[in-house]
């Protein structure tokens, strides 16, 4: 039950335990006390809600920054990467593979936000070595969710 539920949490947070129990074929008590667990053991962290910005007036920049760093000794990545986190504009640190050691995904109001966080708080800290911005342009999926489908043509194909 417990990866089903787990699946089906993830697509949709809101859906209600009445539902949530016909479709796992378990009472609604059941499926309160696993989620209770679930939150308790930390294994469901939260709940959020995925927003399209850009059919909004409200302006946001998103923003991954890879990170080169030196690893402390007995501690590795963990205690730079929480220095990172700890920065409340800072939405998501991944521990990376490849050329660089993280990833930072950032959302700001500007550009000049952005580059100020980079320049002025990131590439500052003692155990950074280089970084590189990448601005995301546009978000076609976010988390399993297509943002912008496809719109179809509707245009009238004329021959001669």
């Amino acid at each position: 039950m417990r990866d089903e539920l787990l699946s089906i949490l993830e697509k949709n947070s809101r859906i209600d335990f009445k539902e949530l129990a016909v479709l796992l074929g378990v009472s609604e008590e059941q499926v309160l006390q696993e989620i209770t667990k679930l939150e308790k053991e930390n294994i469901v962290c939260a709940y959020h809600t995925l927003i399209n910005w850009e059919k909004t007036d409200i302006e946001k920049v998103s923003a991954l920054i890879e990170v080169k760093v030196t690893p402390q000794r007995g501690q590795g990545f963990d205690r730079i990467a929480e220095r990172i986190y700890k920065y409340p504009e800072v939405r998501s640190v991944y521990l990376i593979s490849g050329g660089y050691d993280l990833l930072v995904s950032l959302e700001e109001k500007s550009l000049k936000e952005i580059a100020a966080f980079v320049s002025d708080k990131l590439s500052t800290m003692e155990s950074v070595l280089s970084t590189a911005t990448h601005f995301i342009l546009k978000k076609y999926k976010d988390h399993g969710t297509i943002i912008n489908e496809a719109t179809k043509d509707e245009r009238e194909v004329i021959t001669p």
